[in-house]
């Protein structure tokens, strides 16, 4: 048990309340502690009687019984290592911005889970992860099933078609990555690449609630730097560093 705990306070905020949750609400419902009709996402319940809690236990709860345990478990194990990737890599020293990317791809899940009568948001929500780590590391190859290496680029797509073949699914992957482009677009590519402003800025009462640190080689220090305009000091939008053109020697 304390190994358990050693290794769950060690995973960053945001991905260990988000599996903890996940796994806790799921567990809840599938005992029959609270009934699993209260949390999914129902249109009518929503809107018409106000239930709003639906919107973030369809996002955490998933059903439990022999034919989606496996699936749950990949789903998790998939929330953990691509949310810790993000976290603790293109994301490190900015929690607020990472709480923001959550808040975005979570809300876009439930509008169109809403719009489209999806009552479970887990999956969508765990790819529009996923995809957002792919593209900011296209080049990293990844390994899948059966030995299989490819670039991360193509991971989500390969992740949908391998559902859409083994269960006849596909469309909620297809949603998370639908989400997670959108995401991505607006905050990295659309200022990067076609010079536009950046429409995904972080609010500043998020900032106010998980502010910037410096991290350096020994750790995280306890001096807050100001949050750079569009990326981190010294890095790209895909995780790179701009070295700089250097000094000549004796200057």
């Amino acid at each position: 048990m304390s190994d358990i705990k050693e290794w769950i306070n060690s995973l960053p905020i945001f991905t260990r309340y988000w599996l903890l949750s996940t796994i806790g609400l799921t567990l809840i419902g599938r005992f029959g502690l609270l009934s699993p009709s209260a949390l999914i996402l129902l249109y009518d319940r929503f809107i018409h009687n106000f239930e709003i809690w639906r919107a973030l236990t369809s996002l955490f709860y998933y059903p439990l019984n022999q034919s989606t345990g496996f699936h749950f478990m990949i789903n998790c194990y998939f929330l953990y290592r691509y949310s810790v990737k993000l976290e603790r890599g293109e994301f490190e020293g900015r929690p607020a911005d990472y709480c923001f990317m959550l808040l975005f791809n979570w809300l876009c899940c439930v509008v169109i889970g809403l719009i489209g009568n999806l009552p479970l948001l887990m999956d969508p929500m765990v790819l529009s992860v996923l995809y957002v780590w792919c593209q900011l590391n296209q080049d990293v190859i990844v390994n899948f099933w059966f030995g299989t290496q490819f670039k991360a680029m193509y991971l989500p797509w390969v992740l949908c078609g391998f559902n859409l073949v083994i269960s006849g699914g596909g469309m909620m992957e297809l949603i998370g990555i639908l989400v997670g482009h959108l995401y991505f677009f607006l905050k990295f590519k659309y200022p990067q690449e076609y010079d536009g402003p950046e429409l995904l800025q972080t609010p500043k009462f998020i900032e106010s609630y998980f502010p910037p640190y410096r991290v350096n080689v020994h750790g995280y220090s306890n001096t807050y730097e100001q949050r750079p305009t569009q990326t981190a000091p010294g890095r790209n939008i895909f995780g790179g560093h701009y070295w700089g053109q250097g000094q000549t020697l004796g200057q």
